[in-house]
Formats: structure tokens, sequence, C-alpha cells
């Protein structure tokens, strides 16, 4: 029987951190729900979490609220750095900030859900981390130079350090999803680019749910500690990138 452990997921306010939260709740985990909306985490009303508001970008924020939920459900089992910024634009016209912001939830944010958990998954030989990539983390996209540039970071970084964590038995995984129903898209402020999304994903029959991501996350985590499924690609049959 597979253990009850904390998991711990960040952006689980709504999309696929919502999904997942959904999903880990139903089999039973006690969770820590980190985002910056908090109205959004308790409108979900699962019992038997911690909900957070937080913001990935503060490392002693999330820290604190690990910490919190420690005290009440024991350590963390699985950290699921799902936050994340969106915004596609024109590498020529981009706004710096907007470049900024996403280095700093995308890539800087998933570190310090890394940092806050993995001293002591190493210190006992044990734990998961799960951050969520995508297929712009393995292919470049039109409008989504910025964008990819910190999706390939986070499959790089969660690569090497799986490498570098795997003798400890702390098991490093990338969910990489394709297109999928989430607020994700509006992040981005280019209106011919964001319509031209639209447009796109109308044309391969739609979006993958959120759910689909989530059970996917789930598949991975509930494999035997000593099985670690490294990465997991899904997209839309019809996508082709």
């Amino acid at each position: 029987m597979m253990s009850k452990g904390l998991i711990a997921i960040t952006g689980a306010s709504s999309g696929i951190g919502k999904a997942i939260a959904q999903k880990f709740a139903k089999e039973g985990f006690p969770l820590l729900l980190m985002a910056r909306r908090q109205e959004e985490m308790e409108a979900l009303n699962i019992d038997n979490a911690l909900i957070k508001m937080v913001d990935v970008t503060d490392a002693d924020a999330i820290k604190k609220a690990i910490a919190d939920a420690e005290k009440i459900y024991g350590p963390v089992e699985c950290m699921i750095n799902n936050a994340g910024v969106m915004l596609l634009g024109d590498p020529v016209t981009q706004s710096p900030d907007e470049w900024q912001q996403m280095f700093d939830v995308n890539v800087k944010g998933l570190l310090n859900g890394v940092s806050a958990v993995l001293p002591a998954m190493k210190e006992r030989k044990g734990g998961t981390v799960i951050n969520i990539g995508s297929v712009a983390g393995r292919k470049t996209l039109g409008g989504h130079a910025v964008y990819c540039g910190t999706k390939f970071a986070v499959h790089a970084m969660t690569e090497n350090m799986r490498m570098e964590l795997s003798a400890h038995d702390v098991r490093f995984i990338t969910i990489a999803p394709g297109a999928t129903e989430s607020e994700l898209i509006s992040h981005t402020t280019n209106d011919d680019i964001k319509n031209g999304y639209e447009s796109w994903k109308n044309d391969i029959g739609g979006a993958i749910s959120a759910d689909d991501v989530a059970n996917s996350v789930y598949f991975a985590f509930a494999q035997p500690q000593n099985v670690c499924i490294r990465e997991i690609v899904l997209a839309p049959t019809r996508q082709e990138p």
C-alpha cells in the first residue's frame, strides 16, 4: 500500500495545479497548497489540506509554508513545482519586464521550491520532486522564444538534479504538457499572438484537459520509489510540434 505522505503543490489555485490538488486529495493524501490567490484554493473545499498564500519568487515564504505543513502532516513526500507564467511575445518588441517575470517564476520560483525540500529528502534518502515543464521545453515554437528558454531550463535542471540525487533515492520527474486548457495563455499581452494561439488550438481539435496532466503526474508519482519515470510528454493527438 502506498504511503500517504505530504504533497506540496505550487500554483494550486487554478488550471493544472488545481487539477493535481484534486487528484491527490481524491487519493487520500494530505496537501500543502500554495499560490498567490488564496480564495481560489479555499474554494476547492479540500479536507486535510493546509492553504498558504505564497509567491514562489519568495524563497522564505515557501520554506515557511513547508515548515508549517510538516508540523501537521510530517515530511514532504512529493514537491510538485507547477507555478508558471506564459507570456508569449515577439522577441523584437517584447518587454524585458516580461522576460524577467518568466525567468523569476518559471526558473527561480521552481528552484525555490526544490531548495525548500531537497536537503531533507537527501538526508532521509527518499522523496520525489515533480517539475511541470512543457513541450516548449523540448521544441522551439513561434512566439515562444523566452518562454521556451525558461522551459528548456526546467527540463535541463530537472534531469541534471535527477542524476545528482539518484544515489540518494530522490526522484526527479518532468511532466511536459502540450496545449492544455488553463489560464496560461491569458497571461500573454500580445493580442495577435494570443488570438493566433487560440485559432491554432481550435485547428487541432482543442487542448487536453488539466485533469489529463494531473493523471500523468499521479501515475509517475505512484510508481515504487525504486522506479523513476524521468519524463512524460503529453499533448493533443493532433498537435504536431
